[in-house]
């Protein structure tokens, strides 16, 4: 009746073992790291980073505990501070001699101390938030108004193509801070004009004027389009630092919308408030422009002579130096996709694709110069680097445009990606930093591990207390939820928060309710003249379907929390509803696995140490005396 077949105890061992092993690492603590990543979009950092770091250490008489590739970025652990620091500089004398212009981030961080045959084995600690492991905390304003500048400047160009397709002649398209103004030749122009417009454009409302024989039309964003270019660049910059900072390899950062024009940036590990700047500057913009040819061009490209009026002078990837046309075609925010592929001859190459506005502007674009180069260029931080300057062979339409030449497979990856990361769709600038130094992470972390050892301290005596040896087996399974919840966050690489602390807490008051349930159904039993054996059975049996009921109550809530929630919200959902699936499994698989192991093997059970069975009139019954006694 009470005892389970071997393969339910083998689960139960399995179950304990891997909580063991995935628990472990967070017992290690983190040690002081230099991080090295890349600098500019067009450096990528591979193995081969890895020796050069080694290189730069030994020559400073450092010896790291490791110094390996992990994601976008080469780490070194350290055993103290002092020798961190040390190994930071030396590593940025080696590696970015240029300090104007570094080549690489070098950056302070934390690693966990675990040994490496757990990390072999994917056993690896928590992330651990801002508020424990210490961090940078930016509040960064995006400039609005630009934004709607550059929606602005964008509707010029749409404007000339428009008027030029329904042969509409014009005497001029300019910006006026956030309104376009149209000039036009007669009256009749004029009322073809604001007819097509209207039509073609319902997001700018047009008053046209008539004064002193000029004609113009004047268009100004509807406030709900406005709101909308708002929205969109926001989101917009959200997504370009999601791609930046996750190519740096920085471990859960926090990028999240604060208000209506707010971003916070949150970077935990990072100690270092200067390099995390340079982090957040790493967002790239994007733009396209014809390369200028011309003899004098060719001659300031080699040296020789002036750049001629109107283009600017960049380097290729292989610092040969280019002349380009000041006038931008397009830019990143006309770009939608970019994936590395292949060309029809089989070579690499790079496929964009680009919305409707910029489909139509590369169509006439590429149509008007064939046969010659177009330069793809980045900016960083102020500097410009042309990234591909290809030949245009054909008139290019559809939004599909290739862009292939000598380029090997792992460039035409490199290329893809960085055009895919994007560009700001409006400035921004940091009004608020914070520095959360390790000392106070590490203050947050003992008193949250303090609030749940004293916790579970305190359950434990009064379960043993108060139900005596099933108290105990209580206590157990309690102990094997805490290890399942904590193994399980470990696996999934959950953030853990101080709120996720109080999740912790709060399910080991709501797992030992599952407990308390079965063993008062088991001494309900036992008052009613129920055998032990069929108390424990019956006991667990009934029991059951009030704890599953309340525990599903008690997961749609931490589910609504989870999908309305956010930051500190989010994180608390996630230690909540884990623990409740891993108290049910404790506390009703564990805990019987403990009661059967210890008293299903006894066929004539006369007794059961559960407590004081108190019987309804008020006679007090001993739970170490037998049925037959009881009666």
């Amino acid at each position: 009746m009470n005892r389970y077949p071997l393969w339910k105890y083998l689960i139960l061992a399995f179950a304990v073992a891997i909580g063991l092993l995935y628990t472990l690492p967070n017992f290690f603590g983190e040690a002081p790291a230099v991080q090295v990543s890349s600098g500019k979009a067009t450096i990528k950092v591979d193995a081969d980073l890895v020796p050069r770091v080694q290189q730069a250490l030994e020559g400073a008489g450092l010896k790291p505990d490791f110094v390996q590739l992990e994601g976008n970025s080469v780490r070194a652990r350290f055993g103290d501070t002092d020798t961190q620091l040390k190994a930071r500089d030396a590593v940025v004398r080696a590696l970015n001699p240029d300090l104007t212009d570094p080549s690489y981030i070098v950056a302070l961080n934390l690693v966990s101390r675990s040994p490496q045959w757990l990390t072999s084995l994917r056993a690896l600690p928590m992330y651990l938030g801002l508020d424990l492991r210490g961090g940078v905390h930016f509040l960064m304003q995006v400039d609005m108004k630009a934004a709607l500048t550059k929606k602005a400047e964008s509707l010029t160009g749409d404007l000339r193509t428009l008027l030029r397709d329904k042969n509409i002649r014009h005497a001029g398209i300019v910006r006026n801070g956030e309104t376009v103004e149209v000039r036009l030749r007669d009256a009749e122009g004029l009322g073809r004009a604001a007819t097509e417009l209207r039509t073609a454009l319902p997001d700018l409302v047009w008053v046209d004027t008539n004064t002193g024989g000029e004609f113009k039309l004047v268009g100004t964003l509807k406030p709900e389009a406005g709101r909308k270019v708002q929205e969109q660049a926001l989101q917009q910059n959200i997504n370009t630092l999601h791609n930046r900072i996750n190519e740096l390899g920085v471990a859960e950062p926090v990028i999240q919308q604060q208000g209506i024009d707010r971003v916070v940036v949150q970077l935990p590990g990072v100690q270092d408030v200067a390099k995390a700047k340079d982090i957040i500057g790493r967002t790239a913009t994007l733009e396209i422009r014809l390369v200028d040819d011309s003899t004098e061009a060719q001659a300031a490209a080699t040296g020789t002579g002036a750049v001629p009026f109107g283009t600017e002078r960049y380097n290729e990837r292989g610092g040969r130096p280019i002349i380009v046309k000041r006038q931008v075609i397009l830019t990143g925010e006309n770009l939608t996709d970019a994936q590395a592929g292949f060309d029809d001859n089989q070579q690499p190459a790079v496929h964009l694709t680009l919305d409707a506005r910029g489909a139509r502007i590369f169509r006439d674009v590429t149509r008007e110069n064939i046969n010659k180069r177009m330069a793809i260029l980045l900016f960083e931080k102020g500097k410009g680097e042309v990234v591909t300057a290809p030949v245009i062979r054909s008139e290019i339409g559809g939004g599909r445009v290739q862009i292939s030449g000598a380029m090997t497979p792992v460039e035409s990856a490199d290329t893809a990606l960085l055009l895919r990361a994007g560009s700001l769709a409006a400035p921004m600038e940091i009004i608020e930093e914070r520095l959360i130094g390790p000392s106070l992470g590490a203050e947050n972390i003992a008193k949250g591990f303090d609030s749940v050892l004293y916790g579970f301290i305190a359950i434990a005596i009064f379960m043993c207390a108060y139900y005596l040896l099933f108290g105990v087996f209580s206590t157990l399974a309690l102990g094997v939820n805490l290890l399942l919840l904590v193994a399980i966050l470990s696996m999934l690489q959950a953030t853990l928060t101080l709120p996720g602390f109080a999740a912790i807490a709060l399910v080991l008051g709501m797992a030992i309710d599952a407990n308390v349930l079965i063993n008062e159904r088991v001494r309900e039993e036992l008052r009613s003249g129920a055998s032990p054996q069929t108390a424990i059975h019956v006991g667990y049996e009934r029991a059951w379907a009030t704890i599953l009921d309340s525990n599903v109550t008690t997961l749609i809530a931490g589910v609504a929390l989870l999908a309305f929630g956010s930051g500190p919200v989010r994180g608390f959902a996630v230690v909540h509803c884990l623990g409740i699936l891993t108290s049910m499994f404790s506390a009703v698989m564990f805990s019987r696995g403990l009661v059967n192991l210890w008293y299903g093997r006894k066929k004539k059970l006369a007794k059961v140490s559960i407590g004081q069975v108190w019987r309804p009139n008020g006679a007090v019954v001993s739970p170490e005396s037998t049925p037959a006694e009881q009666a």
